[in-house]
């Protein structure tokens, strides 16, 4: 079942990451060079299992931002590459670990690495690929840099760890869930952009925009993910519909129905979500509850919201291609809806 979510608030209807994508293909073309070359092991199982990830069609927006962050402050060396590659790999082995906790069978519409090598695999490649990004970062030479990065890897790790304390839990309020999605996906994408213009040292107040633009267009992205899962269609999620209900995940659009429930209908929730009640059956009945309580449009206003403020960090800037581009993702990231 899908649910049809009308954007009122969308402005352009052709939205794109082409302009970003076309910009910074030659760039890209070399990270996925150097993807490839410090994915290689002698241990045959490390690059199978990182490259059936890494092949697996992510548009690989993360390293695209560094790429884009540092040639917006007019960056010319190398480095920048070493440094989206790490972005990459930071995030390859998130979705490695993730798969492993969420039990997740599907990933981009391939089966997961977990389902065909194991968990064990899953989780030590990951590890493996975490190595290889803290050790690009070191030939980069910049301490902050690395210090961004690194103080990413922790928060995020602390949002994994977060996200399970509050899973299967429908007191779980809308704060503590802006907390884990700040955590697990906001902090990569801040650290991503900032990490452009400090390696082009742009100085702070060009670090401090690209932060905040990377961490309110993640917090956008995440929201209208969530809110996919339950309007969307399994060829456009690359997973299943309905899976975040089937694993018990607390997001927006269920705490807010939860919230706006009657007593039976919140009861219905703590049975399907609390007690693992999600049969397709309650899966129906769950999505006529989001459309009832209209909990996906205000799911994507939350969005909208801070796509505006990821728009306000940018304004100041000089309007360059780059820009241009990188105010063009905003609109992608929430227009994925429609």
């Amino acid at each position: 079942m899908g649910v049809v979510i009308p954007l009122e608030e969308s402005k352009n209807k052709l939205a794109s990451v082409k302009p970003l994508v076309d910009l910074t293909k030659a760039d890209m073309d070399r990270v996925n060079q150097l993807i490839l070359s410090k994915a290689g092991s002698d241990v045959q199982m490390i690059p199978e299992v990182a490259n059936h990830l890494i092949s697996s069609g992510g548009k690989r927006l993360r390293p695209m931002l560094t790429l884009a962050s540092s040639c917006l402050f007019g960056y010319k060396g190398e480095n920048h590459i070493k440094l989206a590659t790490s972005v990459e790999f930071m995030h390859t082995a998130t979705l490695l670990h993730d798969d492993v906790v969420d039990e997740s069978d599907l990933r981009r519409g391939k089966s997961t690495a977990r389902t065909i090598w194991g968990n064990q695999a899953s989780v030590l490649v990951g590890d493996f690929l975490l190595g290889q990004a803290f050790r690009m970062m070191v030939d980069v030479g910049s301490l902050d840099a690395l210090d961004v990065l690194s103080s990413a890897a922790c928060v995020i790790a602390e949002g994994e760890v977060l996200q399970l304390s509050v899973a299967k839990n429908m007191e779980t309020t809308e704060d503590d869930y802006l907390s884990v999605i700040r955590a697990k996906t906001a902090a990569l994408f801040a650290a991503a952009a900032e990490v452009g213009p400090i390696v082009a040292e742009a100085g702070k107040s060009g670090r401090n925009a690209m932060k905040s633009y990377g961490m309110n267009l993640g917090l956008a992205f995440q929201l209208v993910d969530d809110a996919l899962d339950y309007g969307g269609k399994a060829a456009d999620l690359g997973k299943n519909v309905g899976d975040d209900f089937r694993e018990g995940k607390i997001t927006l659009p269920v705490i807010l129905a939860y919230r706006r429930g009657t007593q039976e209908e919140r009861a219905f929730w703590r049975d399907a979500i609390e007690g693992g009640n999600s049969t397709d059956a309650n899966l129906e009945k769950a999505l006529g509850l989001i459309t009832k309580y209209g909990t996906l449009n205000d799911t994507i206003a939350r969005a909208v919201h801070y796509g505006t403020i990821a728009r306000d960090a940018l304004a100041p800037l000089p309007d360059t291609p780059w820009k241009s581009a990188m105010m063009e993702v905003i609109d992608f990231c929430i227009e994925r809806v429609n």
